[in-house]
């Protein structure tokens, strides 16, 4: 596997549709920035966000995950409770190539504020909406920004393609728009 440049996601950007809506250059201009990078895409979250709450005294169970565990706001500033969560969603949609494996990392901007972007890895043949999950690790209240850079994506290009991509298999993600909750 080998890490692409910026070149590289340019380049699959236009001619697969792999990033839309798509910057090929940062974006900054008092923002958190968004766009290519020398190796990567900065990625922004949109304005849907769920936050966590514990108003219903329940048990957070992956495999029987109640919605009312959530608030849904659309605001262009999210408030994140102190030693909590919220889930959002990339403004971007996601085509990834069947041969390429992408891993997210927080922006170091979240970081230093004690705030932790958790996506798991976009496999080979996924395309969708990606799910952030944003950690408040401070007693604080944190603040996201939507429409601003979240995250960077590091796009690894493998030697071969899987036997069996995402999309062979029909992933239960498939496909995903909006803030997805989790699915057994």
């Amino acid at each position: 596997m080998s890490v692409q440049s910026d070149k590289w996601i340019i380049k699959m950007a236009k001619e697969q549709a792999m990033i839309s809506p798509f910057e090929d250059k940062q974006i900054r201009e008092g923002k958190i920035s968004f766009g290519v990078s020398s190796y990567g895409y900065d990625a922004r979250v949109s304005n849907e966000f769920k936050i966590f709450t514990n108003v219903n005294s329940e048990i957070v169970d992956p495999k029987n995950f109640k919605p009312t565990n959530f608030v849904t706001k659309e605001t262009d500033e999210c408030i994140i409770p102190p030693n909590s969560f919220v889930l959002a969603r990339t403004i971007e949609y996601f085509k990834i190539p069947s041969d390429v494996l992408v891993i997210c990392l927080g922006k170091s901007t979240y970081a230093r504020c004690g705030i932790i972007v958790n996506v798991t890895p976009l496999e080979p043949g996924w395309e969708g909406h990606v799910t952030l999950e944003f950690s408040n690790t401070t007693p604080l209240p944190a603040k996201i920004y939507a429409n601003e850079g979240v995250a960077q994506f590091i796009f690894l290009k493998g030697n071969e393609k899987p036997d069996v991509s995402y999309a062979d298999r029909n992933g239960k993600y498939m496909g995903q728009k909006g803030v997805t909750l989790p699915k057994i």
